[in-house]
């Protein structure tokens, strides 16, 4: 049976705005008490597992939220935990109404006319105007916020308390099956397993697509996309990720976050934190943010169609081996992004945990598998499904697999950046 959130959700993506909104509205009602006015769903890409709106009450404006999982309404445990990061110094909006029940979970919010930060960045991508050195501020700002939190909540987290953390819900768990664990399961199986794989001019199905080594822009690498969701199965279960914890967000993309504009000083605020926590594995905290808001962009994630216009791809299969070559690349934007995300957040970290012996050996191995999992799970990356067509397909499979593997020869832009955080490399 569906939970009530992931009723309303397949409601609107079925197209039936008006019946989601109506069961929202009492939904919204019954758990906070509220006489309930004007409830409307904000429909934008961003919302790739959750809904957002709008709704008056009791003469107030306010914004909900919700995140919804498969399962969910299976799952114990805590979620929504804005108070853990107000409490470690982080800045988070808090909701005036919480509902943490499995399959009700809702966040409400006074409705604020600040723009998210998802919002002024691709406004940005591919421009340099005046508020790009704005933006960058505020994002170098919040990165010196992280960090400090991160230095301060530091600490040693055993296989149990990392078992019991949300965040494993972004990663781990939508590979597996939420009941049995069976793997492949979860999104994976929904989504690849036994399906079709279209790119320009080349048609595979899953059997062979799987084993595929890919060769971008002339850069062949390791692993074929199945051996990356079989070693992320293998070494990123829960009670693997032991040793060092962290307080964090966990899911801060930057539709998470508010841009407030201020006459003397802009600044980030978190919110929506569905999967916040004490003992967040410190190899995991930042990975959803990096990804989502550096290497999705410009486009092809969030804006496919576009993405299908503006850049190029072509694909061929030969050899054991899929050949993508693509004009696609991250603007100077997103590179500024990450650059402030390394200099300010990860690389310091590294570092920390070296110093503190909690940083395990195959760090680089455990990030680069999280970072595969960002996009490849999020949603459906095949063309026809999900927005997706054969050009964003390629470009969003050959970032997944550069994510995820290593090159055997020849470096790229996500290579490079982890060299640069690497904390042995002087």
């Amino acid at each position: 049976m569906m939970s009530a959130t992931a009723e309303i959700r397949a409601l609107a993506l079925a197209g039936r705005v008006a019946e989601a909104e109506a069961a929202l509205t009492g939904l919204v009602g019954r758990l906070f008490g509220l006489d309930v006015t004007a409830l409307r769903i904000n429909f934008d890409q961003y919302s790739l597992n959750s809904l957002n709106g709008f709704f008056d009450a009791g003469g107030e404006a306010f914004f909900f939220k919700f995140h919804q999982e498969e399962g969910e309404e299976k799952i114990s445990g805590e979620y929504y935990r804005a108070d853990i990061l107000a409490r470690a110094g982080l800045p988070v909006d808090m909701p005036v109404f919480c509902s943490a029940l499995p399959g009700e979970q809702v966040l409400v919010y006074r409705r604020r006319n600040d723009r998210r930060f998802a919002d002024v960045l691709r406004a940005l991508d591919g421009e340099a105007d005046r508020q790009r050195d704005a933006a960058l501020a505020a994002e170098a700002g919040l990165s010196d916020r992280i960090f400090e939190v991160y230095r301060r909540s530091l600490h040693e987290i055993t296989a149990a308390e990392s078992e019991a953390e949300p965040v494993h819900r972004l990663f781990y768990e939508r590979l597996v099956e939420p009941e049995t664990q069976r793997f492949p399961g979860g999104r994976l199986k929904r989504l690849y397993v036994g399906q079709t794989f279209r790119f320009p001019g080349v048609e595979v199905e899953w059997d062979e697509f799987r084993d595929l080594k890919f060769v971008v822009n002339g850069v062949e690498y390791a692993d074929s996309v199945g051996a990356l969701f079989e070693a992320a199965h293998a070494r990123l279960k829960p009670g693997l990720m032991a040793g060092a914890g962290v307080v964090a967000h966990g899911d801060a993309h930057n539709a998470n976050v508010w841009f407030e504009e201020r006459e003397r000083k802009n600044s980030l605020v978190f919110f929506d934190p569905a999967f916040a926590g004490e003992n967040v594995p410190a190899l995991l905290a930042e990975v959803k943010a990096t990804f989502h808001n550096v290497f999705a962009h410009p486009y092809w994630l969030y804006d496919a169609a576009m993405a299908g216009e503006r850049f190029s791809a072509t694909s061929d299969v030969s050899g054991g081996r899929l050949v993508i070559e693509t004009d696609w690349a991250p603007g100077e934007t997103r590179l500024a992004l990450l650059k402030i995300k390394a200099e300010r957040v990860w690389r310091p970290l590294l570092r920390l945990l070296r110093e503190r012996e909690l940083l395990p050996a195959d760090w680089r191995r455990v990030v680069k598998l999280g970072l595969f999992l960002c996009p490849t799970l999020v949603m459906n990356l095949r063309a026809g499904v999900g927005g997706h067509n054969e050009v964003s397909s390629a470009i969003g499979f050959a970032v997944a697999v550069m994510a995820g593997s290593e090159p055997l020869d020849g470096r790229d832009f996500v290579a490079e950046f982890l060299d640069g955080i690497d904390p042995g490399s002087g």
